[in-house]
């Protein structure tokens, strides 16, 4: 994540803390990695790093805030798109790809365990998935020329299952030596799952 210099110092120094966060969270786990580790990471004392954030869920519902505004930002691009099918398809595959390249995977593999034990990482989670099933279900509405409330009642398992593959994918270790074969048959199974919805929707019409 990049921190830019003209934003103002308590975001600028939020947007620090986060990162340590990420980086402690891929470092120790998300249950290994205490607050106080946190703290450290960032240079700051453990009372004053609980003035930005008082607990591990108000880290993570916060790093969701932040993924969340950045794919806010894709979905609207994807939206007005000429060809939002074929938008979504690349935005799926760089994310991916951008995923093994970052790093990324290890930290939401920690969150996604934390949120099967803990119910209120389970339920931060939870909203962030069925955020983006929305956004999903608006993109498949569009491309289907039909409204949100059928699109919703045709295509939510697909929507689904298009989240739950993204992100198994993107939680698979960098250095397993198949993740790469993985990822391909991953994006194969994708591409067939907007297929079917595209094939659905032009039988239809």
């Amino acid at each position: 994540m990049e921190i830019l210099t003209d934003t103002p110092l308590a975001d600028q120094r939020t947007a620090e803390i986060l990162e340590s966060a990420r980086r402690a969270f891929a470092e120790k786990g998300f249950d290994g990695a205490s607050m106080q580790d946190i703290a450290r990471k960032t240079g700051m004392s453990v009372g004053n790093f609980y003035r930005y954030f008082s607990s591990k869920a108000a880290i993570v519902e916060a790093l969701i805030a932040l993924d969340m505004d950045e794919m806010e930002q894709d979905f609207a691009a994807i939206l007005i798109n000429p060809d939002p099918m074929q938008a979504l398809r690349e935005t799926i595959e760089r994310k991916i790809t951008e995923a093994e390249c970052g790093g990324d995977g290890k930290i939401w593999a920690e969150i996604t365990a934390a949120a099967l034990r803990k119910p209120e990482i389970g339920e931060i989670a939870y909203r962030m998935e069925r955020g983006i099933v929305t956004h999903l279900i608006t993109i498949f509405a569009q491309a289907a020329k039909v409204t949100v409330a059928e699109a919703e009642s045709r295509w939510t398992a697909h929507a689904h299952l298009l989240v739950m593959m993204v992100k198994a994918c993107g939680m698979q270790p960098v250095d397993n030596p198949t993740t790469a074969d993985l990822t391909r048959l991953v994006l194969r199974n994708i591409n067939r799952t907007l297929d079917d919805i595209a094939t659905s929707a032009a039988a239809k019409g």
